[in-house]
């Protein structure tokens, strides 16, 4: 299992991870981290975009879990572009339906990634959106070990 982790695609841009689930939080965080990335969590929505508001060119994507309480998916998707068109979100749910996946994808979400995770997936999915995203200055080469 070790040899697929270091061919995982690996950044060291910033991920807001939106989940009112402490056991997905645990997993995405530690996952990401070894990847190389900066992690920041919200538990909810109302959080999510507030830490958004206050960091919004340091967050290069938000992986957005689509159900929780205080403020769903949805909500925060929309307040969320509202503070920054151009932000990259890939959304993540287990329990959401095609029909509103696809409708968030139309209005500029980056991809869904179904639950649970894989980290191999999450890791390609991230790195395709960052490198596809035109706000994100990459830091391939820079800093290698």
């Amino acid at each position: 299992m070790a040899e697929n982790k270091i061919n995982l695609p690996r950044g060291t841009e910033t991920v807001l991870i939106v989940d009112d689930q402490e056991t997905i939080w645990d997993f995405l965080i530690e996952a990401l981290q070894k990847l190389g990335y900066s992690v920041l969590l919200a538990e909810n929505g109302l959080d999510a975009v507030e830490i958004y508001r206050n960091n919004p060119d340091q967050i290069d994507l938000v992986l957005l879990d689509m159900v929780m309480p205080k403020e769903g998916g949805r909500n925060t998707f929309y307040k969320i572009k509202e503070i920054d068109a151009g932000a990259n979100i890939l959304l993540s749910s287990g329990y959401v339906s095609a029909e509103e996946v696809n409708d968030l994808l139309k209005q500029g979400a980056k991809g869904f990634l179904p639950k649970p995770h894989r980290i191999k997936d999450l890791a390609i999915e991230i790195r395709r959106i960052l490198d596809e995203s035109p706000r994100v200055k990459t830091q391939s080469g820079v800093g290698v070990s």
